[in-house]
């Protein structure tokens, strides 16, 4: 590729035109190095009125330094951040981002723009010394959330669901740093804070002071949709290198007193009602499964606090059974029923829903039968009696179809048949080996087979059929 197919691009954070880069030449892969690793590359130095003022080339020695640790201007630890191995790029520094109203004397002038060609050689991680591997964190294992560790955290503890955390990240998408934040919020609740779920499940992985690179996939990003006010495009694969500073962990159901337990419940079950009006199925999940968790092994409520403590968890189960339904995962919608009936065996919402995840399945049988207790629990309830009426078609229409696939497999077996010889059993034995009174040859007569069996022989007989009606 020409330099001119490479476009001028700001990699600044703020978008404030002060580090300019264009890519000169395309490094290899996808790999770019993270704050912490050393990289090594050649570069040459001008000022913006072509006057050369340091070349590592004519020294004919790669410089070395450990990126994102300040021992270099800010343009560099942002732009060599962005490059792949074998990469020459040039970088448009303003003062902002280089030596300032300071300069560097005497070569570098006070609020001087420098301009940077730079190539990159290669880096090494410097975790023990020993390169960074990639370690999936997604929660279905599919690579849809990769860490690298630059700086190992301290202690043994991780933040919880409900934790409070206090994080530095920067958001990269190729070249361009679509977000650098600091920003607190509470795990589980990451889509408040506008952090995407890609982080607020890595950042559940992460100890106190850890820096790491995170590979987030569209999934566990911004999607189909990406996020035209960030620049990303859709379907966009982003990195993100991230900081955790502090946190305090929510206290876990174990730690509670069952008073504690209850009214915590309460707001989750307010929170994910939230959620679920907002159509942020997942999230809303994760604050029902928290009811659960709570509530659903506490033995020691009693009365007024024990009918709380089912109706919570009974309407945790339903209101799951309602987000996956959402989600179309129908297999969970009949999961949260099951459980939701067994503390309640006349719970009308729970056969209602579990019957749209049968009719969903095309199991239109087991929905009429659910349909039905619906309508036996609650006659009133115009929705299931047409769900009954519609499933009742759908079954019609399923027998009908059966009954024309089968009657062509009939005709045809016929059909298929009548071309076959008539001495057909005949030619199966000689197909597998042909039976002649010589294999019976060292067996038990029927008769003493049949009494070393216990069975009896078949009665010789001229016995007249019987009459219709007779058995």
């Amino acid at each position: 590729m020409t330099q001119e197919a490479y476009e001028p691009t700001d990699i600044t954070p703020d978008k404030d035109g002060g580090v300019i880069k264009q890519i000169l030449r395309a490094g290899e892969g996808n790999e770019s190095p993270v704050p912490g690793d050393k990289v090594s590359v050649h570069y040459v130095g001008t000022l913006d009125d072509e006057t050369q003022f340091d070349s590592s080339r004519e020294r004919e020695e790669q410089f070395e330094f450990d990126l994102g640790k300040g021992s270099v201007i800010k343009a560099w630890d942002l732009g060599i951040a962005t490059m792949k191995k074998g990469e020459l790029a040039k970088f448009t520094c303003k003062p902002k981002y280089a030596y300032g109203e300071a300069g560097s004397l005497p070569k570098i002038p006070p609020n001087a723009t420098l301009i940077f060609e730079v190539e990159l050689f290669g880096w090494k991680g410097t975790i023990n010394h020993k390169p960074t591997a990639g370690e999936d964190l997604s929660l279905k294992n599919d690579g849809s959330i990769i860490r690298h560790i630059t700086t190992k955290g301290r202690g043994w503890k991780n933040p919880n669901e409900g934790a409070q955390v206090k994080v530095h990240y920067v958001g990269r998408h190729g070249e361009n740093v679509f977000e650098d934040r600091e920003v607190e919020f509470t795990i589980g609740d990451g889509v408040i804070a506008n952090v995407i779920e890609g982080l607020d499940i890595a950042i559940k992985r992460m100890k106190e002071g850890e820096k790491c690179r995170l590979d987030i996939k569209p999934s566990m990003a911004y999607g189909s949709k990406g996020n035209p006010e960030l620049g990303v495009p859709p379907d966009a694969d982003l990195v993100y290198d991230v900081e955790l500073h502090s946190f305090e962990n929510a206290k876990e159901s174990w730690e509670m007193e069952p008073a504690e337990k209850l009214q915590q419940s309460i707001i989750a079950k307010e929170k994910g009602t939230k959620f679920f009006k907002d159509g942020n199925y997942k999230v809303a999940i994760k604050y029902y499964e928290k009811c659960q968790r709570n509530l659903e092994f506490e033995t020691t409520l009693q009365g007024e606090d024990e009918e709380k403590r089912k109706e919570i968890v009974a309407v945790a189960h339903l209101n799951m059974a309602m987000c996956y339904l959402k989600t179309e995962e129908f297999v969970k919608v009949r999961e949260h029923c099951d459980k939701a009936l067994e503390l309640d065996d006349k719970c009308v919402k729970a056969y209602f829903r579990r019957g749209q995840a049968y009719f969903a399945g095309n199991d239109f049988e087991l929905a009429k039968k659910d349909f039905e207790k619906t309508c036996e629990l609650e006659p009133s309830n115009k929705a299931a009696k047409n769900q009954v009426k519609i499933c009742e078609q759908k079954i019609k229409q399923f027998d009908q179809k059966e009954k024309l696939k089968y009657k062509g497999m009939f005709e045809k077996f016929a059909a298929e048949d009548s071309k076959k010889p008539q001495n057909c059993y005949v030619d199966g034995f000689e197909e597998i080996g042909e039976w002649d009174n010589k294999m019976a040859h060292g067996m038990l007569p029927l008769d003493q087979e049949c009494e070393a069996f216990g069975e009896k022989m078949p009665e010789r007989c001229n016995v007249p059929p019987h009459a219709p009606g007779e058995d």
